[in-house]
């Protein structure tokens, strides 16, 4: 099979990890008998610097006729003091909703080779954990009316989050059918108790829940959970709930792990192309030092190769390559406890090695 893929590598660590994936991707093709064509564009800070947009119509022409979509990371210190509508992280929002991805998946899991780096005690991660987030990705406060208006106090800002029942019930499916093929667990996380979008989103989740009677179904408040994955996060398998949310919680569970650097992510639509990242920032402090850690980055093109192209094979060779290479003990800086640890061009070679 011949599959195109548009590349956005972005700012920061951005072009070294999707190059580092490629290298994987490559590799992975040699043993499949496959072939990939890559196609770079521009996004972020990068497209800001060449074209003063953060998010240039050609990229969103390109990757909307390409199968699939990886993405690096955007954003750096050079373009913080930019208005919103002109800030990288406008990218990403432009590029979810150019390409209809409301299904946000991000796995994060604990390697038993990197249970020592987790900042949780051993009695908590001793049984290793396994969590899927299934996160809203074009709704809420983040795709609501804002602005400024003069308030009580004086002028004051303002975002509102906002929810329909469709939303709510497309997501939800989404998250009953996971929790279907995995431990059939499933955690609804809201704040029901003040908002009243949370209360619509546990009414719709109850109303779901009566079709799916095979998964084990719970409701939790937002604070709580946040305390709850930090106290036993082996009770979790998947997870769903708003974007606002899903976007803090998801990072939390990446820092249990051990490294943010190791979680993988895939943004799904109703119709290709998808797009996958790693849930990492860009890292401008770091950024061409050759120090990042690529394994996200190449797990996102795992999940690439399961939910978009459906190659579970393939998938599998890299997912089991980085649990070789974790086993044999290499380690970039983010995941080492002695200080001990290789480069991100040493780590893709050892995973390439593996493979």
């Amino acid at each position: 099979m011949i599959y195109n893929i548009s590349l956005l590598k972005g700012d920061g660590i951005g072009t070294e990890i999707v190059d580092s994936t490629v290298k994987v991707l490559e590799k992975t093709a040699e043993k499949s008998g496959d072939k990939f064509n890559f196609t770079s564009y521009l996004i972020g800070g990068a497209a800001i610097d060449e074209t003063g947009q953060p998010l240039p119509q050609e990229t969103i022409d390109g990757c909307l006729k390409s199968d699939s979509v990886l993405l690096g990371a955007v954003g750096g210190y050079k373009w913080d003091n930019l208005s919103g509508d002109q800030r990288p992280e406008k990218a990403l929002l432009g590029i979810r909703s150019a390409l209809g991805l409301y299904i946000n998946l991000r796995p994060a899991k604990l390697y038993p080779a990197l249970r020592n780096a987790s900042p949780l005690k051993d009695e908590i991660v001793g049984g290793g954990f396994d969590i899927m987030i299934v996160r809203e990705l074009t709704g809420g406060i983040y795709f609501g009316d804002r602005g400024y208006r003069e308030g009580k106090y004086g002028e004051e800002a303002f975002d509102t989050e906002a929810y329909s029942v469709t939303e709510i019930e497309r997501i939800g499916r989404v998250a009953f059918e996971t929790a279907m093929k995995r431990n059939k667990r499933l955690c609804s996380i809201d704040k029901a108790n003040v908002l009243e979008t949370s209360r619509l989103w546990r009414k719709i989740m109850h109303e779901l829940s009566g079709e799916y009677t095979e998964v084990e179904y719970s409701d939790m408040l937002v604070d709580n959970a946040a305390m709850q994955i930090v106290r036993n996060p082996g009770q979790f398998d998947v997870i769903v709930t708003s974007n606002m949310f899903g976007d803090i919680l998801s990072d939390e569970a990446s820092q249990i792990t051990g490294s943010i650097g190791m979680l993988a992510s895939a943004s799904l639509g109703d119709n290709k192309p998808h797009l996958y990242e790693p849930i990492h920032g860009s890292a401008p402090d770091i950024a061409g030092k050759d120090i990042a850690n690529p394994i996200a980055a190449i797990l996102s093109a795992a999940m690439m190769m399961r939910y978009s192209f459906n190659r579970a094979d393939m998938a599998e060779c890299i997912e089991n390559a980085v649990d070789r290479v974790l086993e044999n003990g290499w380690r970039t800086a983010d995941i080492s406890n002695d200080g001990n640890y290789i480069k991100c061009s040493e780590m893709t070679k050892k995973i390439i090695e593996v493979l």
